[in-house]
This record gives structure tokens, sequence and C-alpha cells, in this order.
């Protein structure tokens, strides 16, 4: 039993890791081939930044499974079942799509054309919904047609739930991982528990998933250094919906014996059944009350649902107060605590303690949402291993190195523009409209910045000046 659990770690290690080093060249391709785009009003970040993340996320998932392939515990993955090469025809698909989105800005009907066709190419090789359990009716066969119009309205609201979140440095990669950790442990607690080799496509789905957002995450926290683009919104969405439909398209709810002994225990014992369709609900249950929400307001308003604006949950927490950082943090732990809450409950669901600890997470995290201005402070032994903003002391707490420098040097370009006697005068307009996008261009790339003035930090820097 530990030995799958070894080369499950293997995988994602391996993952992680391919991830992590293509993405420092992708980085360099999308800036030399102009993967860049202007700031939109809706954006919260000041520096044009590069995308096209998603190249280096694709490619850790073909390393992924390539490891996988490769491993004796996981061989019988490929040679029992079609899933693998299903999720990676349709994932290479969806990939593709969103990288020309990501270069030349495709129509968004298009993108959902896209999106149904990659979902339709995984029904075609036998990624489907095969029956669905029903309450006081047992398990309920669906027709070709059935399986497949419901598996594509899946993939299609999972993949634009995780990209409509995708607002924010490291949102989407921090949710998605931790939701493909939440639907990990279920899915091999339903192999292992159950001894149902068909939940291992889904197991190994979900481990590859971490792998991408953990190898990924690094470059993408504030302040990002490249973003992951809908090259890799759209493609970690279609994996996490696919791990739910593998499960739900091929595990037998008979083979768990959930229909014997009293209705009680049969009703408890059916809670596993429901999760495949329930976790991806509860998993995108922010992302998707934020575009149920975005799009009502946006007809409200007069508006078409596809209009951008800046009326998001996280630019809602961004302008009560939070820092980008806590913004982030805080969608993290909605986010756990909606996914692993229902994982806890369908394993003790006759455990009433379960309820009280989501109960009294919840209270934390509207405490947490009601405290934007609040600033915790790490030890002193701990100022050297955290950002500035949360050692003891705060700004003057940095230490005396290159970055230091930095702040206090910036503003050396006017003084020194002033002693040679430059006048307003003597600059029109439009030589300083020029100016402006080459430094940013340039130098800016590096990363993003939260909107609004920060308190504890001077503006002090100059637009060219390097992170």
């Amino acid at each position: 039993m530990g030995q799958p659990v070894r080369d499950y770690l293997l995988t994602l290690c391996v993952t992680a890791a391919v991830t992590y080093l293509l993405t420092g060249p992708v980085r360099k391709f999308a800036i030399a081939v102009g993967a860049m785009p202007a700031i939109r009003a809706r954006d919260v970040h000041r520096e044009p930044t590069p995308r096209l993340g998603g190249i280096a996320m694709f490619g850790g998932l073909c390393a992924g499974l390539i490891v996988a392939d490769h491993l004796f515990n996981l061989q019988g993955v490929f040679e029992l079942s079609n899933e693998p090469r299903a999720l990676l025809s349709g994932a290479a698909l969806i990939w593709l799509i969103g990288v020309l989105d990501d270069k030349f800005e495709i129509d968004a009907l298009i993108k959902l054309g896209g999106q149904m066709i990659a979902a339709a190419v995984m029904v075609i090789q036998g990624l489907t919904i095969l029956w669905l359990p029903i309450p006081g009716v047992g398990t309920v066969a669906l027709t070709q047609w059935q399986g497949t119009l419901l598996t594509v309205a899946l993939v299609v609201i999972t993949i634009n739930a995780v990209n409509f979140v995708d607002g924010l440095d490291g949102l989407a990669a921090g949710m998605v991982c931790i939701a493909s950790a939440a639907f990990f442990l279920y899915a091999y607690r339903l192999w292992m528990g159950y001894g149902i080799e068909a939940a291992a496509p889904a197991t190994l789905f979900a481990a590859i998933l971490m792998g991408m957002c953990l190898g990924f995450m690094p470059h993408n926290m504030h302040p990002a250094r490249i973003f992951m683009g809908d090259s890799g919104s759209m493609l970690i969405g279609l994996v996490l919906a696919a791990g739910a439909i593998s499960i739900t398209g091929q595990v037998d709810p008979d083979l768990m014996k959930i229909f014997e002994g009293s209705e009680r225990e049969a009703t408890h014992a059916l809670l596993p059944v429901f999760i495949p369709l329930v976790l991806p609900l509860t998993i995108i249950a922010i992302p998707a009350a934020d575009l149920v929400l975005a799009i009502v307001r946006r007809t409200w308003n007069g508006q078409s649902p596809f209009a951008a604006d800046r009326g998001h949950l996280h630019h809602r927490l961004l302008e009560i107060g939070h820092s980008h950082s806590r913004a982030v943090l805080i969608m993290y732990f909605w986010s756990a605590l909606i996914a692993f809450g229902a994982v806890g409950y369908s394993v003790h669901s006759a455990s009433s303690w379960i309820v009280f600890v989501i109960i009294a997470a919840s209270a934390v995290g509207l405490v947490l949402l009601l405290m934007p201005r609040f600033t915790p402070r790490a030890p002193h032994w701990a100022n050297r291993f955290v950002p500035p903003r949360y050692r003891h002391g705060g700004a003057e707490a940095e230490p005396e190195g290159d970055t230091a420098p930095a702040y206090e040097e910036a503003p050396a370009p006017v003084a020194s523009g002033a002693q040679q006697g430059l006048t307003d005068a003597s600059m029109d307009e439009e030589e300083a409209a020029e100016r402006a996008p080459v430094a940013v261009g340039v130098s800016g790339v590096n990363g993003a910045t939260a909107i609004g003035a920060r308190s504890r930090f001077p503006d002090r820097r100059s637009i060219d000046s390097s992170r």
C-alpha cells in the first residue's frame, strides 16, 4: 500500500520539477514573441507581464504521464484504461487554443467552441460519464447523448470557472492545487479503501495536477514574473474536470455495497458516490459564485455577460483594504475549507464534529475578511526568511543590501535633470509619452504589483528601476 504512494509522489515531483525548470525559458520566449499585452482597466498589475505560462505547465503534464507510464505500480493505469490518452488529447487541444489566445486575443465564442471540441475529443476516447447515482432509485445508466452533454457541460463550466478566478498573482494555481490535493485524498481512498481499480486514473490526474501547480507557483506568486494565461488556466481546469469525470464515469457504485443494511446506513454510505459530482462544484464554488454574480451584475447594468470589469471577488478584497498577498491567502482559505470539508464529511458523515469544525473555520474566515488592516508579524529570528512587510519594524527592518539602495537611488534621475536646468517647457508631452512605454517594456517586465498606495513602502522607486 505504500508503494503506490511513493510512485504518485515521484510523479508529482517530476511534474513539478519540469514545470518549474521550463517556466524560466518560457518567460524569455514570451517576451521575445511579444506575448505581453498592455495593461487593461481591470488588471491589478501595473507593469506588462509575459503570459504563456501554460506552455511550461503542459510540459509538466507530458513529463508526469511519461514517468507514470514507466512506474511499476502505475503501468496498469495505461494498460487497462484509455483515459490518460484521452486526457492528453483534450489537454493538447485546449492548450493550443489557449496559446493562440495569449498571443492574438481570439474571440470568446471561438474559445468556447474550442472548449467544447476538447471535451468531445475526450468523450470519443472513453472519458465520459456513464451513469448517475440517484437516491432511492440506485444507479441510473445514461444514454450516449446524455452522458456526452453532461460531460461537455462539466468540462466547460470547470474550465471557465478556473479561468475566471485567474485575476491575482498565484490565485488560480493555488486554488486548483488545493482542490487537486483534496481530490487526490478522496480518489486514493476510493481506490485503496474500496479496492476499486477504476479510481486509479483519477488519482493519477490529481497528482499530476498538483505537480503542475506547485511547479508554476514560485514564478507566479506576487509579484508575478509570468502569468499562466488562458493556455494555463484552461489546461488545469480541464485536468481537474477530467479527474471528476473519470471517477463518475467508471466507478460502479454497486462495488461499494451502498445499498446494503438499513436505510440510514445506506444514506451515509451513498455520500462517497456523490462526491465525484459534488466535489468539482465545491472546489470551484468561489469562482462559480463569482461567475454567477458577474453575469447578473453585467446584465443588470445593460452590459454583455462577457464584458470585463473590476467587480470580481478578488477586486472587492483589494478595495476594502486587503493587500494583494492577503487577498490571495483568504481565497486559499475558503477554497481549502470547502474542498477538504466536503471530503472530510464524506468520510465521517455520521460524526457531528465535522460540521462544528467547518462552522468554526467559517467563523475564522469571516473574521479575517473583516480585518483588512491587520498585518501579522513574524518573530525576530524569522525576519531573514519573510518579506519585509511581515518583519518587526516594517520597512525599517529591510537589510542593507542591494534592495535598499534601489529605493533611495530612484529619485536620482529627477535630481540630476533639475541640476542640468531642465524645465517643464523644455520637454513636451509627446516626448514624455514616448519615454514611458520604453522604460516599462524593457525593465518593467519582471512582475506585477497590487493597485493602490502602500503605506509601508513609500513610492520612491522610479519606473525604470529593476526588481
